[in-house]
């Protein structure tokens, strides 16, 4: 006589978004794991189309508040791809600087306001700073050099109003990065910290298996550009993408699910550490080496670690960019329109940004493509929860619900991107 039993909660805490995770376990297996990501579509593909070639920027930016520098960057490398255009020097080492900032900004709120807790056993970052005071006041620090980074360059933190095609409307003096610098050399030292901190939390052993997809850049670990590879040695150009990965609808969610030739495939920090961590900076890789990551890392709840690595990586990257800045002789490079398609991707701080264009003699946008790191991220996602709870069908229910929420966690998900979880529902039976 098979068994049902339900579980439901009414939503997942510490995770940008809306969504539901349905677990069905038949006869003692887990007969099926989704995420249902029911945030309605936000159609930001369709109302581009008949939008001025200039405009993408600052549109897409609007997808996400934590990660709007990728959208707009990912959109102006296809943008001037099309325009034939190149940016200054300066002009893209700015673009890499502000980027940057993105990703202080976002990893830090991620590892100390959302995935510390897990690890320390609190609910929360507001009871976590009852115990562990100086953890969220330091997190809160490096978040707000990051910030002030977005600031200075973009005009705001959120949704930034300086970018445009060619660079920017406007751009600083030297003297005035002395505040922001300040806080990014006291924030390298807490992001050091943190990354020690991490590594002497306890990790389940888990070792996800599949194709590992992320940017590289020739010579410096990719944030804002690079050539798309794979851990199998696959490399494309970004004009090439939608050749090798393929949408697809499932009936579940209202964000398409993505396929590498084929089969599931995971972007993100894993894998842009695997793929490139030869590539950060002295003090990174000595910081990596320190808490114990070897040539690659393939567990989800070790995510936390290659962040904190991250973290230190793009401080002491901003202090270098900072360290040689020039004023540039113009804020942008000119770009007139052109009829033609262009391709661009960058690293959110989530993963490989995809977007293409397609303009007219005009420079009207014809199309839009955008796939954003969960959506590409969704597949693995549930082949991991479907691993965690096959290995955890003696808990309670309370229990199972916490740990599929903490499974989730790990990826950081960014469901409002998605949406082109989470109430949890698992059901024995």
């Amino acid at each position: 006589m098979s068994r049902r039993r339900e579980v439901r909660v009414g939503a997942l805490a510490r995770v940008e978004g809306e969504g539901a995770l349905r677990v069905v376990v038949a006869d003692g297996s887990v007969e099926s794991a989704e995420l249902n990501i029911y945030e309605p579509p936000r159609f930001f593909e369709a109302f581009l189309r008949g939008r001025a070639y200039t405009e993408p920027p600052d549109i897409t930016s609007r997808i996400c508040g934590i990660c709007p520098v990728a959208y707009q960057t990912s959109a102006c490398n296809a943008l001037e791809r099309i325009c034939g255009v190149e940016l200054d020097r300066p002009l893209a080492d700015l673009r890499r600087l502000m980027y940057c900032g993105e990703w202080i900004s976002s990893h830090s709120l991620h590892i100390h306001l959302l995935h510390i807790p897990d690890f320390l056993g609190y609910p929360d970052a507001i009871t976590l700073a009852t115990r562990h005071r100086e953890l969220v006041e330091q997190g809160l620090a490096m978040k707000k050099a990051g910030n002030s980074l977005l600031e200075l360059l973009g005009g705001r933190a959120i949704h930034p109003v300086n970018v445009r095609l060619g660079g920017f409307y406007s751009v600083p003096e030297r003297t005035e990065f002395a505040t922001v610098t300040e806080l990014l050399r006291r924030a390298r030292d807490y992001a050091v910290n943190t990354a020690r901190r991490a590594a002497d939390f306890e990790f389940p052993e888990l070792e996800l298996d599949c194709e590992l997809l992320a940017a590289t850049d020739q010579d410096r670990y990719a944030i804002d550009k690079g050539e798309v590879h794979t851990s199998t040695g696959l490399r494309f150009t970004a004009a090439d993408f939608t050749s090798h990965v393929r949408e697809h609808q499932v009936p579940h969610s209202t964000a398409l699910h993505a396929l590498l030739d084929g089969a599931r495939y995971l972007t993100g920090p894993l894998a842009r550490y695997t793929l490139n961590h030869r590539l950060l900076s002295p003090i990174a890789r000595q910081v990596a080496a320190e808490i114990g990551l070897g040539a690659e890392c393939r567990n989800p709840y070790r995510s936390i670690l290659v962040r904190a690595v991250e973290v230190v990586y793009a401080i002491d990257e901003a202090l270098t960019l900072i360290d040689r800045y020039e004023r540039p002789s113009r804020p942008a490079v000119p770009v007139e329109p052109r009829p033609g398609i262009g391709h661009g991707v960058s690293e959110a701080p989530r993963g490989l940004l995809y977007h293409r264009y397609e303009i007219d003699d005009d420079g009207i946008v014809r199309s839009a493509t955008i796939i954003p790191p969960t959506s590409q991220n969704q597949a693995v996602m549930e082949e991991d929860l479907r691993r965690v709870v096959s290995g955890n069908l003696d808990l309670d229910d309370s229990a199972l619900t916490a740990v599929c929420e903490r499974a989730i966690r790990n990826y950081d998900p960014c469901i409002s991107c998605s949406a082109h979880f989470l109430d949890v529902d698992v059901v024995r039976r």
